[in-house]
């Protein structure tokens, strides 16, 4: 027999060891994937969508990367950019003419003071009426007035002339607020009442 004949030939490898080997690497990766997906839910937990309460305040959940939703700011009124008409509805002479002088003096365009109308009856509370579209307007002189109440325009509007001319706010002036100023209405600090004296009676030694 030649030495080629005699040498042992190499035997082929089973095909299971390479399947085995192959689903070996699968199952290893598999659970590198699955670990690193239960680590993240296990840090992310609690995390979710946070929701904003009705105050102010917000509470964030710790390790929580959600973003808060942004708190919506009002934007400033510009007092020129509207007109303001006062009328009488108190029947406290001159507080009309009061208010407007005042409510000038504030930055506010105000037109000359008129009487409510003769349909109108006597108010007991000061109301800023608006035209559509003067609603942030009539919030802001409403503030300025003590926070009194604001409402769409009647019909008819309740002037004398019947009309606003320019303006796009109407303050039917009550007897509330008439004849104040706007100093004592926005810093009206209520008086506390008086207690009397009690005088203790001393007796002397007899």
């Amino acid at each position: 027999m030649s030495q080629e004949q005699r040498r042992p030939r190499p035997q082929p490898e089973p095909r299971g060891a390479n399947v085995n080997s192959t689903l070996s690497v699968i199952v290893a990766v598999l659970s590198v994937l699955l670990g690193f997906f239960i680590l993240r839910d296990i840090r992310g937990d609690g995390g979710g969508t946070v929701s904003a309460p009705a105050v102010t305040e917000t509470t964030v959940a710790e390790g929580s990367v959600d973003t808060l939703p942004a708190v919506p700011t009002t934007a400033a009124v510009v007092l020129t950019a509207f007109k303001v008409q006062v009328a009488n509805a108190s029947g406290v002479s001159g507080s009309a003419g009061l208010l407007t002088t005042e409510l000038q003096g504030r930055g506010y365009i105000v037109q000359p003071a008129l009487n409510k109308s003769e349909v109108t009856p006597r108010q007991t509370t000061t109301v800023v009426y608006y035209l559509l579209g003067s609603e942030a307007a009539a919030a802001a002189v409403a503030a300025e007035l003590g926070g009194v109440s604001t409402a769409p325009m009647p019909a008819p509007i309740p002037t004398e002339t019947g009309n606003l001319g320019e303006a796009s706010v109407l303050i039917l002036l009550g007897t509330d607020i008439a004849g104040k100023s706007l100093a004592i209405i926005n810093n009206a600090v209520p008086t506390a009442p008086t207690v009397p004296a009690v005088v203790v009676p001393t007796t002397t030694g007899g």
